[in-house]
């Protein structure tokens, strides 16, 4: 029997999450008032019960009910119930985006307060929550079929899960600094495609422009070095319990060099089991779009 309690932030993925268990044939229920969990849980263990896998979505929706589910979840322990916490985190602007643009209010904000101040609130009372959580999900940066990956290797293939998803992200300086990155690296000291005419209106996705970056000791050189610093320190932010790290990757205008040492960052770290990885180039039409204005 595999029991999966399904928590986190509002607006950080939990309704995805509880359809993906779902179609992978766990039975879902959601928004479960707080003393009935219990009762669930026995019925769960009844011998001969169809059901193997069960997930269970509960969220600060419960109301006052919710203050009860650590009383709860501590006397499943003392009944012997495993179960396992899937905890789904967020940044807080990233949260607030959500929001806005599906024009929702916030649970803990209703309708004469901020979304901002709701998440503060929530994350308040959720913080017991996410210190006993097994698996602890960042979904700031996630795309659905992303995060759909990660709970698939957590709940399907039942591989090792670290808790640390890394986004490797290509930006133009001109555009701005990510203001989410915990790592900047900024590539213009290599040579720039923008200037050869026949690779100006290519990309770093673009072979031509690829062989070009890449073809010096100087790109060949700094891609060793900056694969090994991160590899360092992977495993050290594991064991600190870091859940998202956002490596940035600058050029001028995010086209050309940091896409093309972001790709090869990527292909360098992509075969592992031990974190979850994503790519993204955030500036790489912005040329495109300016000079079109």
């Amino acid at each position: 029997m595999r029991f999966v309690i399904v928590t986190g932030m509002s607006g950080a993925g939990k309704s995805t999450a509880l359809k993906m268990l779902e179609d992978v044939g766990y039975f879902c229920v959601d928004n479960l008032p707080v003393p009935l969990i219990p009762k669930m849980a026995d019925l769960l263990r009844v011998p001969g019960t169809e059901i193997n896998k069960a997930a269970l979505g509960v969220d600060i929706r419960s109301g006052q009910n919710f203050r009860e589910l650590e009383k709860v979840l501590d006397e499943l322990d003392i009944t012997g119930l495993r179960y396992e916490i899937l905890f789904l985190e967020s940044s807080d602007n990233v949260l607030v985006k959500r929001y806005k643009e599906t024009r929702r209010f916030h649970p803990l904000s209703g309708s004469d307060s901020r979304v901002d101040q709701g998440i503060q609130r929530e994350r308040g009372q959720l913080k017991f929550l996410k210190k006993r959580a097994d698996y602890l999900i960042d979904t700031s940066h996630m795309l659905t079929r992303e995060l759909k990956a990660e709970l698939n290797k957590i709940f399907v293939q039942n591989k090792e899960y670290k808790n640390l998803y890394i986004s490797v992200l290509s930006f133009g300086f001109k555009y701005g600094i990510p203001n989410d990155a915990d790592l900047v690296f900024d590539v213009r000291f290599l040579p720039n495609p923008y200037y050869i005419e026949e690779l100006r209106s290519k990309s770093g996705n673009d072979r031509e422009v690829r062989e070009y970056v890449m073809n010096n000791d100087k790109a060949e050189e700094f891609l060793e070095k900056l694969v090994d610093m991160v590899e360092f320190l992977i495993p050290n932010y594991i064991v600190e319990g870091k859940t998202q790290l956002v490596i940035g990757i600058g050029c001028t205008g995010g086209k050309h060099r940091s896409v093309t040492l972001a790709n090869e960052l990527f292909e360098q770290l992509k075969d592992t089991d031990v974190y979850g990885i994503r790519i993204e180039h955030r500036d790489i039409e912005k040329d495109a779009i300016t000079k079109a204005r």
